[in-house]
């Protein structure tokens, strides 16, 4: 990796999840418990049957909300209040990530498949509340998800960036295609590379806060 590679980049884009922190910190594992026992009561369903649903749909749809939207017409708003009510407590500053962000040049922003607030909060218990310029949620795509082009389009276009001088951060693969269509320059952040190392994505690092303080020295 070459810092010269992104001397270009004007717009710093992250997701939140696996990115911004360690996969052991294991919020997920939060989420995805409290996904289970929401499809269970809305659906009425047994809990081998919701996990399975909320797999089925995280695969098919983008996101285990977007196939609960599509299949069952549920509303958006009280699921994602109510699977992010998890705890942030084991949540760790990472000075080296706070600085190489603090030092990028230009617009930083996160969009994630969470909503924006959840991202709020996950960022000031990381101690990066400061560092960003602005944060997109899910329902800033219409709750549309991440991989879809549509979602892109709608927070791109809230932003009004120029794709082609930005560059992406992000754990999920399938997440990248768009933004590698688009011109971003493209950063799989994940301990195990992507086994096929598929051509839409032109970085990977399990180290989010080396790559990026590599790119400022």
């Amino acid at each position: 990796m070459s810092a010269r590679d992104f001397s270009h980049v004007q717009t710093w884009v992250f997701d939140l999840d696996n990115t911004l922190y360690p996969p052991e910190a294991a919020l997920f594992d939060q989420i995805e418990v409290r996904m289970t026992q929401w499809v269970m009561d809305a659906l009425n369903i047994g809990k081998a049957e919701a996990d399975q649903l909320r797999v089925d749909y995280w695969k098919q749809y983008g996101t285990t909300l977007a196939g609960l939207m599509d299949v069952h017409g549920v509303d958006p708003t009280p699921y994602l209040e109510d699977v992010h009510q998890i705890s942030l407590d084991h949540l760790e500053h990472d000075a080296k990530l706070y600085q190489g962000i603090r030092d990028l040049p230009g617009r930083k922003i996160i969009y994630t498949n969470g909503t924006a607030e959840y991202a709020g909060r996950v960022t000031a218990a990381l101690g990066l509340e400061t560092l960003f310029d602005a944060i997109y949620g899910v329902e800033d795509a219409n709750f549309r998800p991440k991989p879809e082009a549509q979602a892109f389009a709608s927070v791109f276009g809230k932003d009004g960036f120029e794709t082609e001088t930005a560059a992406m951060f992000e754990d999920e693969p399938r997440n990248l295609i768009v933004p590698h269509r688009l011109g971003m320059r493209t950063v799989h952040v994940s301990e195990q590379p992507h086994p096929d190392d598929p051509d839409h994505i032109h970085y990977h690092t399990d180290r989010i806060g080396d790559f990026i303080c590599a790119l400022i020295e």
